[in-house]
């Protein structure tokens, strides 16, 4: 009986520690403002919105097209290569459905070559300077906004950063955890950070 309890509480725990890790990944910035910007200095509209491509690319763009028709950028940027060399880039992809969207095209900047997170944040960063763009939110999915506002504020410092995640896409919902790819997503990503941080 006593190892059935003691069996018990170690899948509760480890439960508990997954639930909490997945928390922790989800980082938004603008949770704590209405629908649009406003005045306050969270709440401010950016520079810039960056999308990030990866996972599902397709709502990621989407919420950054969203949050462009908010007021909440006067600029998109789209980062990412593609998977399949023989096609477009990804962010050729994202600017054509945002295009398709009603974006204005002036107002869609693309950065094409970046196959990491780290990329994204180092070439992106190039970019943003060209434009002297000094502020972005910066959207991914769910699980990788944490990781992914780790890297650009190490890797592009002098941008001001804010991380606005897709609430749920097809590879994150509200009960990730009741999903085996929603527990390896977190702990892939726990572990990422965690070399991260041991990087200097």
């Amino acid at each position: 009986m006593k190892i059935i309890r003691w069996m018990v509480g170690v899948f509760v725990g480890i439960i508990a520690l997954v639930w909490i890790g997945g928390m922790y990944l989800t980082r938004d910035d603008l949770s704590v403002c209405q629908v649009g910007p406003s005045s306050s200095d969270a709440c401010q509209a950016a520079d810039a919105i960056v999308a990030v491509s990866g996972g599902d690319t397709q709502a990621r763009t989407a919420e950054a097209i969203r949050l462009y028709k908010s007021g909440w950028g006067r600029f998109i940027v789209f980062s990412g290569a593609a998977a399949d060399k023989t096609g477009p880039s990804n962010a050729e992809s994202m600017r054509r459905q945002a295009i398709a969207e009603g974006i204005p095209k002036n107002v869609i900047l693309t950065e094409e070559l970046s196959e990491t997170t780290r990329q994204n944040a180092m070439k992106t960063g190039e970019l943003l300077r060209q434009k002297n763009l000094e502020s972005i939110i910066l959207v991914t999915s769910a699980y990788h906004s944490r990781r992914a506002s780790l890297e650009f504020a190490r890797y592009i410092p002098q941008v001001r950063a804010r991380s606005h995640p897709v609430a749920t896409d097809n590879q994150w919902s509200h009960t990730w955890w009741l999903t085996p790819s929603g527990w390896q997503l977190t702990i892939q990503e726990l572990v990422k950070i965690i070399w991260f941080t041991m990087e200097k």
